[in-house]
């Protein structure tokens, strides 16, 4: 069977757990035989994945006058013209201002190539608009049995390449728009959201979280969707770093976007109550977002600062390294679909504690669980994990257990039962 991906990052192209999954997901059904034709928005310098067949949209020939009004009557949207953002700045401001002059005007594809930067920047939805439109050409230049898109900014591209080629259309929800913003939703993501599973034949969730919340809120029947857990693999990462750590005192990470939906403002709180009780620990938020700003200065008001290291975006082989330097990993995430990183952690030896609001914490037994706003609860069972050895021991040998059973395989058979199942 061979299916066609439309994702937004890939390995070495990735900014986050979407990638991450994209790729373990992939490569395992490889293994079980699919024959993989994986599209992305831009693709710069190599390609080489010999799992998959990776194009780029932007390379695609195109001749298409954008058919953003047919393609969008079916959507509510409510678009504020404003481009008004936190911590912005007068440089910030004056190239927004110059992009947003670019989105309003008519699109339009002379003969050529679309370009598309794959960004997840101020003219997403524009490019989202773009990309399913490039899904319509690409559609009738492959051969393919099933469509499968990931996530929101795929959803027009899935659904348009199902219009073009009569192919069974599965939509892959790894994130959701209630995750992301709370109730403070924007209705345009949402409302692409809702569109793509419509259109879907079937959705994948990322855990029975996930599916409870696609279900409630918005209106796709249980029946239709499917949950396939994420997973993890020892050889995804390089080898294990063991490097000497820098300091004496015990290290306590959070890595991923610096955003409402991670819980940093929660972590920052809790970290003020441990130092009170262990004051020589450090605390490390790898990772970079709209709320680092406002962390920095929470950190500084609450005088924690000697204690506290911001170390940005951390990608590759300084991902490693900074789980191998851990002895304890925060995931206090508001709401999680699912949430890749505590696996990863796991696979270097490293503790977790993750909030009782993700889609991890259904297949995971060897980890601390709190709920994302008990501060409190979060700081003690911080302590407990730093201050206890025998705790630490029984956490780490639970989690290696648990790891040998998390398999990316069980992932692909379960996609691939979905794919027989709308293929016939």
């Amino acid at each position: 069977m061979r299916p066609l991906m439309f994702g937004w990052e890939f390995p070495p192209f990735i900014s986050g757990g979407l990638g991450t999954a994209c790729f373990g997901l992939t490569r395992a059904m490889a293994r079980l035989g699919l024959d993989i034709i994986f599209v992305l928005p831009r693709i710069k310098g190599e390609k080489g994945h010999s799992h998959v067949k990776l194009v780029s949209a932007s390379e695609i020939p195109t001749l298409v006058e954008f058919e953003r009004e047919q393609l969008l009557q079916k959507l509510e949207f409510r678009i504020i013209d404003s481009i008004l953002k936190p911590y912005i700045n007068e440089k910030d401001y004056e190239r927004l201002v110059s992009e947003s002059r670019l989105m309003r005007e008519p699109q339009y594809e002379e003969e050529g190539t679309a370009e598309l930067s794959g960004n997840y920047g101020p003219n997403l939805i524009n490019e989202v608009i773009r990309y399913g439109e490039i899904a319509g050409v690409l559609s009738k230049r492959e051969t393919f049995d099933i469509i499968h898109s990931h996530d929101w900014m795929t959803a027009f591209a899935g659904a348009r390449a199902k219009r073009e080629s009569g192919k069974p259309f599965v939509y892959h929800a790894h994130a959701l728009e209630f995750d992301r913003s709370g109730e403070d939703i924007n209705p345009d993501i949402y409302n692409i959201e809702r569109f793509g599973m419509e259109a879907a034949d079937h959705v994948i969730a990322v855990s029975h979280f996930t599916k409870g919340q696609i279900v409630s809120r918005y209106g796709i029947p249980e029946d239709k969707v499917s949950v396939v857990h994420n997973a993890v693999s020892r050889s995804e990462g390089k080898a294990f770093f063991a490097p000497a750590k820098n300091c004496t005192s015990k290290v306590v990470l959070f890595i991923g976007r610096i955003t409402f939906q991670k819980g940093p403002d929660y972590f920052v709180e809790a970290a003020a109550k441990v130092i009170q009780a262990i004051p020589d620990v450090t605390f490390v938020m790898a990772g970079s977002g709209d709320m680092m700003p406002r962390m920095i200065e929470r950190v500084a008001q609450l005088g924690i600062g000697r204690n506290f290291h911001f170390t940005g975006f951390l990608k590759g082989a300084d991902v490693e390294r900074i789980y191998a330097m851990s002895d304890l990993y925060v995931m206090p995430s508001v709401s999680e679909p699912f949430g890749i990183s505590p696996l990863e952690a796991m696979l270097y030896d490293v503790p977790v504690i993750i909030s009782r609001q993700s889609g991890v914490s259904e297949i995971l037994r060897h980890a601390l669980k709190v709920n994302f706003w008990d501060i409190d609860e979060l700081a003690d069972k911080m302590i407990a994990a730093l201050k206890y050895p025998s705790l630490i021991e029984e956490l780490k040998k639970g989690s290696r257990q648990e790891l040998d059973s998390i398999h990316w395989k069980t992932a692909a058979e379960k996609v691939h039962q979905v794919y027989k199942m709308l293929a016939g």
